[in-house]
């Protein structure tokens, strides 16, 4: 039955409201390993950085190229794949993510130095940004409509558990084997992903607009400049280069601008930004990002350098955000079927602020007791929010500039994190003492902006049913 979707036209796909059941289930599985495999490997080359910088004879300032050229990669192509699913249809870009991600992780697993290391870590971006840059809009292909706040509800969950289980995973990895298994694990993982999703995933009808390859450029040197331009500032290197990012990162997005103006679908969606419960929802999702990178970045050093946990204990450590996470977002997802958004989202980011200054507050040596409630609350208001919101950004563009919406998704989270990561290295630098109790500061702080956004689209729903 699942092989007979990836045969039937478009049109008939189309016009289906989801799929049926046996198909749905084997379709999600598919998406769900992408998803899990592009966020894990977010999080896991953290952890495994000193390993990897000593086994391959590399000195620390370098090896972090190991990570940033994954988040370039993925950052500067999200909106371009996403743009290239409404044309090409998003089964193609999502296979094409999987299978590309599959043969980069088995080139970073076979990687003999760092920059083999590095190109393999560059591909493997390029294919998690084609697997994410299309993974909500096929959910709405995926699950009938009466059904969405459940489907958005599943990806949230993988999406946050997979973040956050990263650390861990990668300690309990490198307990056993060499830093290579991080990234051979997934491949049988990408196999199997590569078969279902062309069994499963449903074709979409192709949009009638043409890809723009000089956008993209463009798009690829805007995002990528402000990511560089992220780190750099963070990093407080000279002015004259943070002037001169900032002015190229400003060209490339004017560049990009002036040329998808009047576009019927721009690769940046300007357009959906026009309609203010997208923005806001975009906005929230922002700032939740930043609140989560923040925390997660910084946690790590208060529990090893502070406490003295080994990176084992300190995985364990997170693990409960990572748990009440998976427990509230398919909770809230449903409930986000019956219930705003906004309210909702505002709810569990009340709590997510509410978590982090607790954690500021703990006594000078907490007990695993005292640390994993204040995660856990944690862990609750971020699971709360996130299928909500994932539901109002999508609910609010038009079926046919899903791609566009699904790359803002994808784009949010990702500019979140790496301006959360870069502002706890500012927070160190301006206070090597007081460096992680800063940082869960500015996340508290990013948190509550992140509520306030949330709640005030309670009133533009609101204006907007009165007006219809």
């Amino acid at each position: 039955m699942a092989s007979q979707i990836a045969n039937k036209t478009n049109n008939e796909v189309v016009e289906r409201d989801g799929l049926p059941d046996a198909e749905r289930r084997w379709a999600m599985v598919s998406v769900a390993i992408g998803v899990s495999m592009a966020t894990l490997d977010t999080a896991i080359a953290n952890t495994a950085l000193p390993n990897i910088a000593a086994q391959l004879n590399a000195t620390p300032a370098d090896s972090v190229w190991i990570v940033n050229v994954y988040q370039l990669a993925m950052v500067a192509t999200l909106l371009p794949f996403a743009a290239l699913g409404e044309i090409f249809s998003y089964r193609r870009i999502c296979i094409f993510g999987l299978a590309l991600f599959t043969i980069a992780s088995l080139g970073c697993a076979c990687a003999w130095n760092l920059p083999s290391l590095i190109v393999a870590r560059l591909f493997q971006g390029i294919g998690a940004s084609a697997i994410m840059g299309v993974n909500t809009a096929m959910l709405r292909l995926i699950y009938p409509s009466r059904l969405l706040g459940r489907g958005f509800g599943f990806n949230s969950l993988v999406v946050a558990v997979g973040f956050a289980v990263g650390p861990t995973l990668a300690s309990v990895i490198l307990s056993i084997a060499s830093w290579s298994w991080l990234f051979a694990i997934n491949v049988p993982l990408g196999v199997v992903a590569v078969f279902l999703a062309r069994k499963a995933l449903p074709v979409t009808k192709a949009a009638s607009h043409k890809f723009d390859a000089l956008t993209a450029l463009y798009n690829v040197g805007a995002f990528g400049m402000l990511i560089l331009l992220f780190g750099d500032a963070a990093h407080m290197v000279d002015v004259k280069t943070i002037v001169l990012e900032a002015g190229g990162t400003l060209m490339f997005f004017f560049l990009l601008l002036r040329r998808q103006a009047g576009h019927e679908a721009p690769m940046l969606p300007v357009d959906l930004f026009r309609r203010p419960l997208f923005a806001l929802s975009a906005l929230t999702a922002v700032c939740t990002f930043a609140a989560q990178g923040l925390a997660f970045v910084s946690l790590p050093f208060y529990f090893e350098a502070v406490l003295g946990r080994s990176p084992v204990e300190t995985g364990f450590l997170l693990t409960p955000w990572a748990v009440l996470v998976a427990v509230m977002a398919p909770i809230a997802g449903r409930l986000s079927d019956h219930y705003s958004p906004g309210l909702l989202g505002g709810i569990g980011l009340a709590a997510l602020a509410a978590g982090l200054v607790s954690l500021i507050l703990m006594p000078h040596h907490p007990s695993v007791f005292d640390i994993c409630w204040r995660m856990a609350i944690c862990g609750i208001g971020f699971g709360f929010f996130q299928a909500p919101n994932l539901k109002a950004i999508m609910g609010s563009a038009p079926p046919e500039r899903s791609g566009g919406a699904s790359g803002i998704v994808a784009t949010a989270r990702l500019i979140g994190q790496a301006s959360g990561a870069a502002l706890v290295a500012f927070c160190f630098i301006i206070s090597a003492k007081n460096g992680e109790a800063l940082a869960l500061g500015l996340g508290a702080a990013f948190a509550a902006a992140a509520c306030l956004a949330s709640f005030s689209r309670l009133f533009v729903t609101r204006g907007q049913h009165g007006a219809a």
